[in-house]
């Protein structure tokens, strides 16, 4: 059984934004009014966060992608009274989201903030409708959604795969962020197959997870950057 995880190279990424871009189109993510974005009330599956190193004019900027992290010891699914949210059997830590009551303790727990609420039904505009994906759920209000990993390729890699009678390889399943950035600093795949581009980048010397004291265990690698 694969456990699927993603490693981000920072010393590639351009903080350009493609991938959180994609994030939203792929995933039917409502897009808020500047008034709900100031209450801190943005949609966001894939943020980009931002860090400023020095003082004017001798400053660096340091760009880091952030999705779901798909931890192994995800502390969100622990306290969901609904088991709206659970870790499957391949390692992503998955949303049903018309079981979530909208409680928001998953969001409480998350140490990584990752989860947003969806404080009104999503509307788009008509012109927009035609593009939404119809692989993806819309979301109603009142209900926690986050990262899934895009798991609506997984179903459809599986199909295939089961079509052609074969097993899934190596890039037949890849979300809309890795498929998206421009200088493939997203890499995804099986972190369990020492064979895949992933599992030999999580075990360089660069590889780093956020906040792994905490012991999480997320599936979500970073890089260092290199000067």
């Amino acid at each position: 059984m694969p456990r699927w995880g993603m490693v981000i190279d920072l010393n590639t990424c351009t903080g350009c934004g493609e991938c959180a871009a994609a994030c939203k189109i792929e995933n039917n993510v409502a897009i808020v009014g500047p008034e709900e974005s100031d209450m801190g009330r943005t949609m966001l599956w894939m943020d980009m966060l931002t860090e400023y190193e020095g003082e004017y004019p001798n400053v660096k900027v340091r760009y880091i992608p952030r999705p779901c992290l798909h931890c192994d010891e995800p502390p969100c699914t622990r306290v969901c009274p609904v088991r709206a949210t659970y870790l499957n059997d391949e390692g992503i830590v998955a949303q049903i989201f018309p079981q979530c009551i909208g409680c928001r303790y998953c969001m409480a727990a998350c140490p990584y903030t990752v989860k947003s609420f969806n404080w009104y039904r999503p509307e788009w505009p008509d012109t927009m409708e035609s593009a939404l994906n119809p692989d993806v759920s819309a979301r109603p209000a009142g209900i926690v959604e986050k990262c899934t990993f895009c798991i609506h390729r997984l179903q459809i890699a599986k199909e295939e795969a089961a079509v052609e009678n074969r097993d899934l390889r190596e890039g037949d399943y890849i979300p809309a962020c890795a498929e998206s950035c421009p200088t493939k600093a997203i890499s995804f795949g099986d972190l369990d197959d020492p064979d895949t581009e992933v599992s030999r980048l999580r075990r360089t010397a660069r590889a780093f997870r956020l906040l792994e004291e905490l012991g999480t265990e997320p599936k979500v690698y970073y890089l260092y950057e290199v000067e």
